[in-house]
């Protein structure tokens, strides 16, 4: 009998890494969720993969919204019973777009959107797909994390992100680290892995066209830590299989 098919969802799959994200594991013959914050845009974006011979299915998830995250965790539950990846893919950077130093400046609107998004969402949909989570053989969280959320890097002034202080999105990050590390521990004796990934310097809209890294090597870390083996790492900080210090 041939081993079941492993079910995935994707956050903000509709473009840039996070559609890379799900196209790669659509490749590896995951069965790939793609959340969107509108139905129209997660059904486009499954009718591309499936195009290129994905197993795609669309889910409307506005990962801000409580009721999407209610209803998204139950269609998924009545579809595939189990899921054995999460990908905290979405999030929003700086809101003005700019990467000056602006720490005590920073407005509390920036810093709820921020943390709304960024940490808040990632934490109430991990909450909300966990029981699905532990039906898995091997559960899997990825959550899409930074270089910028690394104190140890922003706190040495020779470092090579020393001089991007862009506080709101780079706290977020760190929290969101926080965040990998509790729950990487509270799961520990589960079959549930959950990691932070770093993708690189992307040429995403977030990115920017000055980025080194093409998106498909942005989504390498995420497809990686979605697919490891029970010997891989946990609790981890993680780079194109390089660990980074929190």
């Amino acid at each position: 009998m041939a081993p079941e098919k492993k079910v995935a969802l994707v956050t903000g799959a509709n473009r840039g890494i996070g559609f890379e994200t799900a196209r790669q594991l659509g490749q590896k013959g995951v069965t790939v969720i793609v959340a969107a914050r509108t139905l129209k845009s997660a059904e486009e974006t499954a009718t591309k993969l499936e195009a290129e011979g994905v197993d795609a299915f669309p889910v409307k998830l506005d990962v801000t919204s409580a009721q999407d995250r209610e209803a998204a965790a139950k269609t998924v539950g009545d579809r595939f019973g189990k899921l054995d990846i999460l990908i905290n893919n979405a999030g929003v950077g700086a809101q003005d777009g700019t990467l000056v130093n602006k720490t005590v400046n920073t407005t509390e609107e920036e810093l709820q959107k921020v943390f709304g998004t960024n940490v808040f969402s990632v934490i109430a949909v991990t909450r909300a797909f966990l029981p699905l989570l532990k039906k898995s053989e091997a559960g899997r969280i990825v959550n899409l994390s930074s270089i910028l959320g690394s104190l140890t890097l922003h706190a040495n002034p020779n470092s090579p992100i020393a001089s991007v202080k862009t506080f709101a999105y780079d706290a977020s990050k760190a929290a969101l680290n926080a965040f990998t590390i509790h729950l990487a521990a509270e799961l520990k004796d589960t079959k549930i892995k959950v990691n932070s990934a770093h993708p690189g310097w992307v040429k995403t809209e977030m990115g920017g066209e000055d980025a080194p890294m093409e998106i498909p090597e942005g989504a390498k870390t995420s497809v990686d830590l979605a697919l490891l083996g029970p010997d891989g790492p946990n609790g981890r900080f993680i780079h194109l299989g390089q660990e980074l210090p929190w």
